[in-house]
């Protein structure tokens, strides 16, 4: 299932991150746990977030994915379930 992701960082634990000079390899150990189909970085809400979409095979992925986002970045963290285009319209014509 596509799911997007959003976590919300923690700016002071980001920052202890940044200045460890670790943030370049987090972020690709990251990237590689949810093999995102696309993800993107800005702030929202006024803290550092990210914007991640990738393909949920299972719910136990869960604790995998989202705990070094506790763990590293003190992260607030939302799945939502999400379609693109195609999945829109194939849903839409099962409908009757």
């Amino acid at each position: 299932m596509r799911v997007l992701l959003q976590a919300h960082v923690d700016t002071e634990k980001a920052n202890e991150v940044i200045r460890s000079g670790k943030m370049s390899q987090v972020m690709q150990e990251i990237m590689a746990a949810f093999k995102p189909e696309a993800a993107y970085f800005g702030p929202d809400g006024g803290v550092r977030s990210m914007f991640i979409v990738f393909d949920m095979q299972d719910s136990s992925q869960l604790p995998s994915l989202t705990e070094p986002l506790f763990e590293k970045f003190g992260a607030k963290v939302d799945y939502t379930p999400v379609m693109n285009l195609d999945d829109l319209q194939k849903g839409l014509s099962q409908l009757k």
